[in-house]
């Protein structure tokens, strides 16, 4: 039989594993610092690759641009809304004009009524004067009838005068009343 070799350590199991395990806990440190930083870095480096790629730079000039476009916009819409409230102030002013206006009209009509009213009763009075007045004219004219028939005829040609003379006033007078009512 061949000798078989034992090695015994003159250390104790707990005192190897103690020694042993400084060493091993900053290799693990080690290795897991290591995975972390690759497994950061190769997506980090991957995402820089892609950021700095055309179709990105392309993406974000567009972004820049719609923001550009949007403020644009937006301006453009607070004038729009600063022109709409202007038109409504306007609108509003407007509405209270015409309603003053629609007053004031109305105010007008009714003098107006009252006006016409007042002239109607003053051509309902004329029409009576008038009335009168003709009524008169044809009592004249048959009292002056009555009298030319009464005087002998070498005195009709002296009473015609006097009663074209008589005539003539109220033929005056007749003709003024109707130039009024017209």
């Amino acid at each position: 039989m061949a000798p078989i070799l034992y090695d015994y350590c003159k250390m104790s199991m707990g005192d190897i594993w103690e020694e042993d395990g400084d060493k091993r806990c900053k290799l693990v440190v080690g290795i897991l610092g290591f995975l972390v930083i690759v497994l950061l870095g190769v997506p980090l480096i991957f995402f820089i690759i892609k950021a700095n790629s055309e179709a990105c730079q392309d993406g974000l000039r567009a972004v820049m641009e719609c923001r550009n476009v949007t403020y644009l916009l937006q301006e453009e819409l607070t004038e729009a809304q600063r022109g709409f409230r202007d038109a409504e102030a306007q609108a509003v002013t407007c509405n209270q004009t015409v309603m003053a206006l629609m007053a004031s009209l109305d105010a007008e009509k009714a003098q107006g009524r009252k006006k016409v009213e007042e002239l109607e009763g003053e051509i309902t009075t004329l029409n009576h004067k008038l009335q009168d007045a003709s009524a008169e004219v044809e009592r004249l004219r048959r009292e002056n009838h009555v009298l030319s028939v009464r005087i002998p005829d070498t005195d009709s040609a002296s009473s015609q005068d006097s009663s074209c003379e008589a005539e003539s006033p109220l033929l005056i007078l007749l003709l003024g009343l109707g130039a009024l009512l017209l």
